[in-house]
């Protein structure tokens, strides 16, 4: 049986909101089995430079980019939502397997079916060297906890 994934299209500014937060709790647990749950059997997705298509793929890749980006921490934050379809912007932290700190930044814009699963997500990140005394995410890994700064708090 097939289950619906609230909250469902088309968004207002609170159910954007707890879409986003999903999304970032679901990614900052580095479990791609999970995070792929979110996304339609034949999603579409354009990270960076790279094409996939479908929960395998997706499973497939965020196994690759975990593995490389260790510590992972993430923020996401709407930008701008419209009957099914959302955009946010985001940054996360991560270091390399020597030990090179970065800040990743971005933005996505999603697009969802009638059961809430994203079908398609374009994403355009860029990568900023940073040092370890420059790390602004320092939660234990796994949640954001409700009262770290956002995104504009942080002013990124």
């Amino acid at each position: 049986m097939f289950m619906d994934r609230p909250p469902l299209p088309p968004f207002t500014a609170e159910t954007a909101a707890q879409k986003a937060r999903m999304a970032e709790d679901a990614w900052n647990t580095r479990d791609p089995a999970r995070v792929a749950l979110a996304y339609t059997s034949d999603s579409r997705w354009r990270n960076r430079a790279e094409f996939l298509q479908g929960r395998e793929a997706i499973e497939a890749f965020l196994t690759r980019k975990w593995l490389r980006e260790l510590d992972y921490r993430l923020i996401k934050e709407v930008w701008a939502f419209r009957e099914n379809r959302i955009a946010v912007r985001f940054a996360y932290e991560w270091r390399d397997d020597s030990g090179n700190w970065f800040r990743s930044y971005g933005n996505e814009n999603w697009e969802f079916d009638e059961h809430g699963l994203m079908r398609r997500r374009i994403a355009s990140i860029n990568d900023a060297p940073i040092q370890e005394s420059e790390r602004k995410y320092h939660w234990p890994l796994g949640r954001r906890p409700d009262d770290h700064p956002s995104l504009s708090d942080l002013d990124l």
